[in-house]
């Protein structure tokens, strides 16, 4: 699995799943309870994962909407 990306924001991460899912291309999200153990302050970002063949096709999609991708 390779990370797609890492933000604080959990209405992005939600925003790029729907992409992802809309374009046929599975991800996951990591850090997910890490965020909740530190009262969900924002502080911990979450990373959102795709597998490596998707990564490039991925990318494009979040560049297209405006998302910036971790490098």
């Amino acid at each position: 699995m390779k990370e797609l990306l890492r933000t604080n924001d959990p209405t992005i991460i939600a925003f790029a799943k729907a992409l992802l899912r809309g374009e046929g291309i599975d991800c996951f999200e990591l850090d997910v309870h890490m965020s909740v153990l530190e009262g969900s302050i924002g502080v911990m970002p979450r990373r959102l994962m795709v597998i490596g063949p998707d990564l490039f096709r991925a990318s494009a999609v979040m560049r297209d909407n405006g998302i910036a991708v971790a490098q």
